[in-house]
């Protein structure tokens, strides 16, 4: 399996330490993402977890038109930018076009490419382009083998800092499931494997003019998954997530992701100990 670098200090592949993407699905205000940054900077030292911090600048794909996206680009980069100098943590967030993808270059350490997007052929060229590491959202749609062809794109590139990540199939209206198979399968594709726990509990459209999720759901899914192997798991994490603009059912809550970050780690050495 190839490692991908985030930063100097920050490795995620075999045998690196369980890494940590988190944050809340929207930037909000300055305030608020300094303040939650900073919290899961904490967080994550407390438990001796590499750490990248997740927001997104802008969310396209809302259920309803009236649904709050984001600042947007420009004044999304410049909030990550600030984080990333003040507090020296690694950010990433969603690219939806090619447009995007160079000015969020400059700023992002990873360029991730949302479920829905991950066939979109020039969006994946283009991100791997920067020479920033690519995080490629497995599609609702998509069974694990198919990844392969994804994983084609962005090497035809020459670019091998690439991230998988599996974040449940469809199911049936509204719901969707997490096969544990698809975690060892993606990972014979070379490249480390992401769990994205929260936005498999998510039930996209169930509210009907937003999306609904069952966040009771996160810690079980996410303990299996580490039992059967990841190399970073990506949690959504907000301080009051009935509140939040954006996936706030099937978020954790700020004050509980320590307490289950840590049965989590436990989980994860168990399972390095007999591999």
């Amino acid at each position: 399996m190839h490692s991908v670098s985030i930063s100097e200090q920050i490795i995620i592949g075999e045998g690196r330490p369980l890494a940590l993407i988190a944050g809340p699905c929207l930037l909000e205000g300055r305030e608020f993402i300094l303040q939650i940054a900073e919290k899961l900077i904490a967080v994550a030292a407390n438990l001796h977890m590499p750490f990248i911090f997740k927001a997104s600048y802008d969310k396209a794909n809302r259920t309803s038109v009236e649904s709050p996206r984001g600042p947007g680009l420009d004044e999304g980069l410049e909030l990550l930018a600030e984080v990333k100098a003040e507090l020296g943590c690694p950010v990433l967030s969603d690219v939806h076009s090619t447009a995007e993808a160079e000015a969020a270059g400059e700023v992002l350490d990873v360029l991730q490419i949302p479920a829905f997007l991950c066939r979109q052929t020039d969006l994946l060229l283009v991100a791997a382009r920067t020479g920033r590491v690519v995080n490629v959202k497995k599609g609702q749609f998509l069974a694990p083998w198919d990844m392969k062809n994804i994983v084609d794109k962005v090497e035809s590139t020459g670019s091998k800092s690439l991230l998988l990540t599996e974040r449940g199939t469809s199911f049936g209206y509204n719901t969707l499931v997490s096969d544990m198979r698809s975690l060892p399968t993606l990972r014979e594709l070379g490249y480390p494997v992401v769990y994205d726990a929260t936005h498999s509990v998510q039930m996209p459209g169930g509210l009907g003019g937003k999306s609904g999720g069952q966040r009771e759901m996160v810690p079980h899914l996410l303990r299996a998954a580490v039992a059967v192997g990841c190399d970073a798991i990506f949690v959504e994490t907000h301080p009051t997530p009935d509140e939040a603009p954006s996936d706030g059912p099937n978020m954790v809550p700020l004050d509980e992701l320590e307490k289950l970050l840590q049965g989590v780690l436990k989980i994860d050495a168990a399972r390095r100990s007999i591999d």
